[in-house]
């Protein structure tokens, strides 16, 4: 296998440090090492807010006719590896990951990674990410897979509702106002996000679901506001449906009594 070994450590949102790649771009395979069952952070989109760091597994299972040998996985934003603009690489010693033998063909792989803002996550990078991964059996077979599973890196979001005045007599007007932010990597806090649609939605007293009254865009700087008239007493909250780059969120509802 040809690989090439890129060393030291690159900070900022290029952090892909102390691992070996093979120079082709396009998947690579040799012999009958297979690699399979990809799953990164559970199955669910990997969401960061605007400092922590979030530690996520990826898992996979190796085969091979002779016995696996070693594996390695990298997560990456870009076309292809070779372009990347950002990514992770697991936190073991020496990046690869720690394999787990189910019988004399099979193990099980797991690493760990890091996603850091102001690291490995800029705001630009928010969206879809790809796994690199590469193993080998004891015989010199391998393979190395450019995108072995695709998945979201998300920015937190916030949502917040307030309906007021409370209590309102029936038939006059209730405004309900809030505020949609999402984390900002690059600066380090919550920013609003703007001209996103938002749905409001009303729960009436002993209801079980919320219902939606209308949908309505965030302002420029993420906020909202509307109006609906007093009808019966009931539960507010603003509903955001989420993003490629947004989970979605929902707001905790406001209680409203009507007189």
């Amino acid at each position: 296998m040809r690989m090439r070994a890129t060393l030291g450590v690159v900070t900022g949102a290029l952090a892909l440090s102390a691992f070996a790649v093979p120079a082709a771009q396009a998947d690579e395979v040799h012999g009958d090492t297979a690699i399979s069952n990809v799953v990164v952070n559970g199955g669910k989109p990997v969401v960061v807010g605007a400092t922590a760091k979030k530690t996520i597994t990826v898992s996979f299972t190796v085969k091979d006719a002779s016995g696996v040998d070693w594996a390695q996985a990298i997560l990456y934003h870009g076309a292809n590896i070779d372009t990347a603009d950002s990514g992770a690489v697991a936190n073991s010693s020496d990046g690869r990951a720690t394999c787990t033998v189910v019988n004399a063909t099979t193990k099980t792989c797991k690493s760990t990674f890091d996603m850091k803002p102001a690291y490995n996550l800029i705001n630009s990078v928010a969206g879809g990410w790809k796994v690199w991964a590469v193993a080998t059996g004891k015989d010199a077979d391998y393979v190395q897979k450019d995108n072995a599973k695709s998945f979201q890196v998300q920015r937190l979001s916030k949502l917040t509702v307030n309906a007021a005045p409370e209590p309102v007599k029936k038939g006059k007007t209730i405004t309900v106002t809030g505020a949609l932010t999402r984390a900002n990597w690059d600066a380090a806090k919550y920013s609003g996000y703007g001209t996103q649609s938002v749905k409001l939605q009303f729960k009436k007293k002993g209801a079980s679901a919320y219902t939606t009254v209308k949908t309505i865009k965030t302002s420029s700087t993420g906020a909202l506001k509307t109006t609906v008239t007093a009808s019966v007493d009931g539960t507010f909250r603003y509903s955001f449906a989420g993003t490629s780059t947004t989970p979605a969120v929902n707001a905790t509802g406001d209680y409203v009594d009507v007189q």
